[in-house]
């Protein structure tokens, strides 16, 4: 079946959900991405060159009408049909250069649904992995080790109680920056109604922290949490291994959820062809009108 470019235009317009490798930052990514789209754009049928009418002749005899190619209209002229600069393409979502996972890009009149995501500022979950008895100079793998320290006595119960103290602490400073008394009928209500998100964005709160593999003297945890950056994630690595009595770094991020998206709607390099760009875009569609919340209004928040 031959496509029509510009019919496939007409639909390229939404959320795409990618996934970001590691090592690679998102303004890359995004120059990759768009640059993939025009050039499958322009291996479809595009529009053929606009004709222009000829008038020739004598003017003070019989003239002659004719229909004639324009030439200065030829892609040999002026160019490929769809060009990248022609193609508005937003992330919602920001991962840093070591971070891997679920990245979403607004394509065309997708990025006001992009803006609305990402001034909503949904929770995020991550999968932080890292390795006990090492300290680096800047807590991840790719540091100079600084330190080196034992961590035999490090056991799985001793994580996960200092995880559950540390995600109090959280939940007890949510309630605190709302200004209501944790114990309180107000605060009860403030919990029915969802995530409690702090009035200043640049304040990173973890609502749910967790260890999910520990296998010493590498573990990975589970992190639920909004405003965070990957220094943060990184930082936080570290300072589980002071409280354990250890030094620890971090060796990997992957962001596994964003909002209602999952890795597993996520679209890998490799997959990045019209029809699946396409077919995601309706997935991403789907998920981000079913998702608790999306009205775009000045109020709307998303779950």
């Amino acid at each position: 079946m031959v496509m029509e470019a510009p019919v496939v235009w007409n639909n390229l317009k939404g959320i795409i959900c990618v996934f970001k490798p590691a090592e690679l930052s998102v303004g890359r990514l995004r120059t990759m991405l768009i640059h993939k789209i025009c050039q499958g754009m322009n291996e479809l049928e595009v529009r053929p060159p606009i004709n222009y009418v000829a008038i020739e002749g004598n003017p003070s005899k019989k003239l002659s009408v004719s229909v004639k190619p324009n030439l200065a209209d030829h892609p040999l002229v002026v160019g490929p049909r769809y060009q990248e600069q022609d193609l508005p393409v937003s992330w919602s979502n920001y991962l840093g250069w070591n971070t891997s996972g679920v990245l979403l890009f607004g394509i065309r009149s997708g990025t006001k649904q992009a803006k609305f995501i990402r001034e909503n500022k949904p929770a995020r979950v991550y999968k932080v992995k890292g390795v006990l008895g090492q300290a680096t100079d800047n807590c991840f793998k790719s540091g100079k080790v600084v330190e080196r320290s034992t961590w035999k006595h490090v056991k799985r119960h001793n994580m996960e109680r200092f995880l559950s103290a540390m995600q109090a602490s959280h939940q007890k400073k949510m309630f605190e920056m709302s200004g209501v008394d944790l114990q309180s009928d107000t605060a009860y209500e403030l919990a029915k109604q969802g995530l409690i998100r702090p009035a200043n964005s640049k304040i990173p709160i973890i609502y749910g922290i967790k260890c999910v593999e520990f296998d010493a003297p590498n573990f990975t945890i589970e992190i639920h949490c909004i405003n965070e950056y990957e220094t943060y994630l990184i930082q936080l690595i570290h300072e589980i291994g002071l409280k354990l009595h250890s030094t620890a770094h971090c060796t990997s991020l992957k962001c596994i959820r964003h909002s209602g998206f999952k890795l597993e709607h996520a679209l890998l390099m490799k997959h990045w062809s019209i029809p699946n760009i396409l077919e995601n875009l309706a997935t991403c569609n789907e998920i981000l009108t079913n998702l608790d919340g999306y009205t775009p209004q000045k109020n709307s928040v998303l779950i």
